[in-house]
């Protein structure tokens, strides 16, 4: 037994091995050069820069209409003006139509003195052409003037801009008031001789002359600066089409075409939409900016937290219903419903009273996002405007039942750190559905073969006995081998018998008689599921020769095909978040910038010098032997756990007695570390706090269990046990390190993990309305079926594992006549114990690859990027773990007190130290 268990064990974890070096292999393969990498770079970067200058489509209506720019009547002279504030888009507009002759006749007539007397002409300064006053100037005469006038108002303005951005920077944008006043910029004046030369060196021609060869052996490096500020002329341009828009379309920026732009209503709606906690706050005495630690309430504004509250209250109360216990007839459901409702109409009237519907800027639909809330409050709308008494299997009404069930995607809407993680994967789709495509037209030839080679082979007899489909007549007797049923046993005979019918039928769940079917057991096999009945029906029928043909699709369709698809997908995910596309030096950059930002202060105080005895246990518990001695005291304690501590157990008392005398050397170990450290210098490190807690807890539970002795007190003790197991983490480096790459994991992942459970809702949801009355079968059963949400959200884990997914979607399948379909009047869908084929195959094999294929890959991607991070090779990193302990104790030295900072005059005496 233990040999069959060894050689099983082995087997799996040699295979987990040989998959995980395809898809090393694979990532391997698919690593960019670091010369593509710096290319890839550069139009990632010019890509991002033309996408943010052009406006959407859903603006660009405006620029097909005429425009009407609104006139204000001016009573000085523009020359009159410190800076002459001309609308350019009419002054071009005007400048480049032709001049209607006798109307600009008549205005120059009106605006400049009759020739009375002779008199000096008058120089304008803020052209550099003069214009003398005539009585009838031509034409010619007035465009060239206005031309000098607008030009002269380019240069002052386009002067103020740029010390405006020199004073600020490169970062961040200009305020909203300012970028009213920005006009369009000459491209010859606003690209400097140094930009062009910058250009010329860093641009797409450096990296061609370095490919002819030119400047071999010289790297050409992108000019991060030139690009940032490519891109914020990028903005620029486009808030300055935004201004355009505006000025020549008066419904242009205005929800609803009624809404005042700049009305008081539209602004108290603004106000309440955008509302948010702040994250960094300014001191009203100093100035500067305080960071809060509630760091969670700013990531989205107080409205939309209502609308996570209010969604995830109505995905409770979704929770509750079952096909017996049905919204529509009980009212208590129905509350939760119409407060949805009433709450989302709420907000999507105040978002679009501030923000407008469509054609504005910010507008309620300008993304998917805005279209899946749209969709999700109208399919919430129309069911509770419907709320159907009878809902027939298969209908429209049961579709919309089902589409109801996408409200748990609001919170994913909502939350914009889950929009990012989706937005970085769906920008790859091209490249995973290429890969699937591969296995699709991968699967379609093998099944194609399929069909050829065992189609209408797979069917047998029911009687094993009979081989022949015209003599599979009748009924036999059926040896019953485990059965409930009390039948008695037949004379000779050992086990009980019944009379069945013979029927020549192919497998269960699995036949290539059809071209759809063979698809669909080729996907199985994919998956590792059911593959070996499938090579073993086919041995039976045809011979040992055709197992080749399952043996070789596994091994390309599963073991290449399935690690290509994976590879692609951690590839993606990772150049589309930019970790792939980092250069060596650049990703040693970043794995030193995340290193310093984990990196903390030791917390240990200095070796007493001042009191000897103190030095002396301070010794003791920095030796290497004593904190060897206390790790195996907490495995020992923890092997104690390997029997049940039950009190009716002779052994029991023996057992619990050896962890009091352990949890006792424990309690001598923190009363050591307090004398040597002192109890302060002790309590600021976190991980001496939780062993003080673990080691006050076992003192408890040892006065309990000598007061009771009971089930209780055990059941407490090897809590306590397991408590203290978990503090070996932090006795080793090397499981320091572990335990730290686990938790940096699961906080990045965070978002991902979410974004898996709120799929997993809507599948359970889903699939209560789906399969909630479905008949038990040989998986569906007590412990897995789909009658309420929380069982059904059971099943779906235990599909992420792959734990018999496609026998519970078999099960699913049933049609008459091995179920029961009721007719007319009791024609629900909760009347009958069928299941729905069509929808258990889109429902099972979507959910089997969006989870286990694409979410759980995400996750292993975010797992070997921080595993790379912590134990990457020490010669490539800038700064070595050695450097970053050898720094932790120099800072421990000099931060006597232990507060994590120092005074500046010590910072000298520091890097002394360092120098050392």
């Amino acid at each position: 037994m233990f040999l069959c268990l060894f050689l099983s064990t082995s087997w799996k974890l040699v295979f987990q091995i040989i998959l995980s070096l395809f898809v090393a292999v694979i990532l391997d393969n698919l690593e960019l050069e670091e010369d593509m990498k710096k290319i890839k770079q550069m139009r990632a970067r010019e890509q991002s820069v033309g996408t943010k200058e052009k406006l959407p489509y859903r603006l660009r209506v405006f620029t097909k209409f005429p425009d009407r720019p609104q006139m204000v009547k001016l009573p000085r002279m523009p020359s009159e003006f410190p800076i002459p504030k001309i609308r350019e888009s009419f002054m071009r507009q005007f400048v480049s139509q032709e001049i209607d002759e006798p109307l600009i006749l008549n205005e120059i007539s009106c605006t400049t003195p009759v020739k009375q007397a002779p008199k000096r002409p008058m120089l304008i300064d803020t052209i550099s052409t003069k214009m003398d006053y005539k009585s009838q100037p031509t034409p010619a005469e007035v465009q060239a003037s206005l031309q000098a006038l607008i030009r002269d108002a380019y240069k002052r303005r386009n002067m103020m801009n740029d010390a405006e951005l020199n004073a600020k920077g490169a970062g961040g944008l200009l305020a909203r008031d300012r970028a009213r006043s920005v006009r369009r910029v000459d491209n010859s004046a606003a690209r400097p001789k140094a930009a062009l030369e910058a250009i010329r060196e860093n641009g797409e021609a450096g990296f061609t002359a370095a490919r002819k060869g030119n400047q071999k052996g010289k790297e050409q490096d992108v000019d991060i600066k030139l690009l940032q500020q490519k891109k914020l002329q990028a903005e620029i341009r486009r808030n300055q089409q935004e201004e355009d828009l505006r000025e020549n379309h008066p419904n242009f920026d205005t929800p609803l075409f009624f809404v005042g732009r700049e009305s008081r209503f539209r602004k108290f709606c603004q106000t309440i939409v955008y509302a948010r906690y702040e994250i960094l706050r300014r001191d009203p005495v100093t100035g500067k900016e305080i960071k809060s630690s509630y760091k969670v309430l700013g990531l989205v504004s107080y409205l939309d937290w209502v609308m996570i509250i209010v969604t995830v209250l109505s995905c409770a109360s979704i929770m509750f219903e079952t096909p017996s216990y049905r919204v529509m007839d009980h009212p208590i459901l129905q509350i939760a419903e119409y407060a949805f409702v009433v709450c989302m109409s709420t907000e999507l009237i105040l978002k679009v009273l501030a923000d407008g519907f469509l054609f504005t800027p910010k507008a309620l639909i300008r993304d998917a996002g805005g279209i899946l809330d749209l969709f999700i409050y109208t399919t919430s709308l129309v069911f509770i405007a419907w709320m159907p008494q009878k809902v027939p299997e298969q209908s429209s009404i049961q579709f919309l039942m089902v589409l109801r069930c996408l409200r748990p995607l609001r919170i994913f809407i909502l939350v914009p750190h889950m929009r990012k993680v989706v937005i970085e994967l769906c920008r790859g789709f091209k490249e995973i559905f290429l890969v699937s495509s591969l296995l699709v037209i991968l699967m379609f030839m093998f099944s194609s073969f399929g069909v050829q080679l065992y189609g209408g082979k797979m069917a047998r007899c029911t009687d094993p006995d009979i081989k022949d489909r015209n003599k599979c007549v009748g009924v036999f007797w059926r040896k019953i081998y485990v059965s409930k049923m009390k039948i008695p046993s037949a004379p000779g005979n050992d086990h009980p018998r019944m009379l069945v019918p013979r029927v020549w039928a192919n497998p269960r769940n699995f036949n290539f008689d059809g071209i759809g079917m063979a698809m669909l057991a080729l996907f199985e096999t994919l998956s590792f599921k059911g593959w070996l009945e499938i090579r073993d029906t086919i041995i039976m029928q045809c011979g040992l020769a055709h197992s080749i043909y399952v043996h070789v699709f596994v091994f390309l369709g599963a073991m290449i095909g399935l690690t290509l698809f994976v590879g692609v997908v951690i590839a993606n995910y990772s150049e589309n978040k930019g970790t792939a596309l980092l250069t060596v030096d650049q990703r040693r950059w970043c794995d030193l910038k995340k290193r310093l930002k984990i990196a903390q202060p030791l917390h240990l105080p200095s070796r007493p010098g001042g009191n000897p005895f103190r030095a002396f246990v301070y010794d003791i518990t920095q030796n290497i032997y004593f904190k060897r001695l206390t790790a195996f005291l907490v495995i020992a304690t923890s092997a104690l756990l390997c029997l049940s501590w039950d009190s009716l157990k002779p052994y029991t008392v023996s057992l619990t007695t050896i962890s009091v005398v352990f949890n006792w050397l424990f309690v001598c170990e923190v009363v050591m570390k307090m004398i040597a450290f002192s109890p302060h210098g002790y309590w600021q490190s976190r991980r001496n706090r939780y062993e003080l807690l673990v080691t006050a807890l076992g003192v408890v539970w040892i006065v309990a269990h000598f007061i009771w002795m009971n089930d209780y007190t055990n059941t407490f003790g090897f809590c306590v046990t397991m408590l203290r197991f978990s503090t070996i983490s932090g006795k080793h480096a090397t499981l320091k390190m572990l335990m730290l790459t686990v938790g940096v994991s699961m906080v990045k992942s965070f978002f991902i993990i979410l974004w898996m459970f709120l799929l997993i809702l809507v599948y359970a949801f889903a699939g209560v309305v789906l399969f909630g009355s479905v008949k038990w079968g040989d998986n569906v059963g007590r412990h897995a079926n789909f009658q309420h949400a929380p069982r059904a959200i059971g099943v779906l884990f235990r599909i992420v594992t792959g734990e018999d997914w496609n026998r519970i979607m078999h099960d699913c399948m049933v049609t008459p006549p091995f179920c029961t379909r009721q007719l007319p009047p009791l024609d629900s869908f909760w009347d009958t114990d069928c299941g729905n084929w069509t929808g258990a195959l889109i429902y099972f094999c979507s959910f089997y690859v969006m989870i286990t294929y694409i979410v759980l890959n995400l996750l292993v991607a975010i797992i070997i990027e921080n595993f790379s991070l912590f134990y990457s090779n020490e010669e490539d990193a800038l700064l070595s773990y050695a450097d970053l302990r050898n720094f932790q104790f120099t800072w421990n030295v000099v931060d006597v007190n232990q507060k994590g900072f120092i005074p500046v005059k010590r910072v000298k005496f520091l890097i002394l130290l360092l120098k050392v």
